[in-house]
């Protein structure tokens, strides 16, 4: 009999090892915290073992994440529509967006200290992520208020996300610095530092997003649509919860955060609660004109490879099958498909 126990276990572990496996990446910010509690509550695997797959979910800094979904690292990742135009879809790894979750609505910020206002800034140092929408939102602040000509004049000084606060309250040479929250709630609280512009300021031009490879998604065996399918289930049935201040506590933990901070965050978040009106943002006219500005900066500031000879060369795909770009050169998708079918209930 104990031959017989030990082969059914045996059996069981080899079923489970043998079912496919994914990985989705997230970083810290007000909208894609909750897969610390997805994860942690057991929702997302509910959704995994549904659809008959694993899922494992892993925290990065937020540069570190698209580097491992470049290098295929993960299969899905968290990240604005920025870096997933000028990070994998410029790299030659085309990838697709399946879930809107928000847009920035004040929780990416341009601050300074000592009185300087934006027309003070050439020649200042200030502190940001490269390469991100840090650089976007300042670019959108300067070129909005007729000082696009100064922005190549200031010193700015490559930061990491865990990094940004503490080095800029810690610095004072650092005249500014553009993060997003809660860093930015964390230096604003500093005697001083103000507040020079933020993303409220160009509602929806930030988007807070999951991607998938696209290669991943489009697996033979159908399995990268399952992991779509229960990331999209999981995503909205977490989504559903977030009414309770209990959740919006365990949520706040996977930033090591109070629930007070996280619920300001949320504040200046436009979250998309509903599937529907997330799958209708991304259907709409306006997601075009956003991203026609978004992808002409990451072109002017060379962050579309330095072999794209024309802002054409990374196409973006919609779901109504327009292409902004060369057909035959797509590299990023919206599909809001996984949000209509959570929105119609075919999950």
């Amino acid at each position: 009999m104990l031959w017989r126990f030990s082969a059914l276990i045996f059996l069981a572990a080899s079923a489970f090892a043998q079912k496919p496996a994914f990985t989705v990446g997230w970083s810290v910010y007000a909208g894609w915290t909750p897969y610390h509690y997805m994860n942690r509550s057991g929702i997302l695997r509910k959704w995994a073992d549904k659809y008959g797959i694993n899922i494992k979910v892993q925290r990065f800094d937020y540069a570190p994440s698209l580097d491992a979904f470049v290098a295929r690292n993960i299969d899905a990742c968290t990240m604005t529509n920025m870096e997933a135009l000028d990070m994998p879809a410029a790299s030659g790894v085309p990838t697709t967006a399946i879930l809107i979750g928000d847009y920035s609505n004040g929780n990416d910020a341009v601050l300074a200290r000592g009185g300087l206002q934006l027309k003070d800034l050439a020649g200042k140092k200030m502190l940001l992520v490269e390469k991100t929408v840090s650089e976007y939102l300042f670019d959108r602040a300067m070129t909005l208020n007729g000082l696009r000509d100064q922005i190549k004049r200031v010193r700015m000084i490559n930061t990491s996300d865990s990094d940004v606060a503490t080095a800029f309250i810690g610095d004072n040479s650092a005249s500014a610095v553009v993060t997003w929250k809660p860093m930015v709630s964390q230096i604003a609280r500093q005697k001083g530092v103000q507040s020079l512009f933020n993303s409220s300021q160009i509602p929806g031009e930030i988007l807070d997003l999951t991607v998938v490879r696209t290669d991943v998604l489009d697996r033979p065996d159908g399995a990268g649509k399952k992991f779509a399918m229960a990331l999209a289930g999981a995503w909205y049935e977490m989504l559903g919860r977030m009414h309770d201040d209990r959740v919006l506590a365990a949520i706040a933990e996977g930033s090591e955060d109070t629930p007070a901070s996280y619920k300001e965050q949320l504040s200046t978040t436009k979250m998309f609660y509903l599937a529907k009106d997330a799958a209708a943002f991304g259907s709409s006219p306006d997601l075009k004109q956003k991203m026609a500005l978004v992808r002409q900066f990451c072109f002017d500031h060379g962050l579309l490879g330095s072999n794209t000879r024309s802002v054409d060369d990374v196409a973006i795909k919609y779901p109504d099958g327009s292409v902004q770009g060369k057909k035959d050169r797509v590299r990023f998708v919206f599909d809001v498909s996984f949000m209509q079918m959570a929105a119609q209930g075919r999950l």
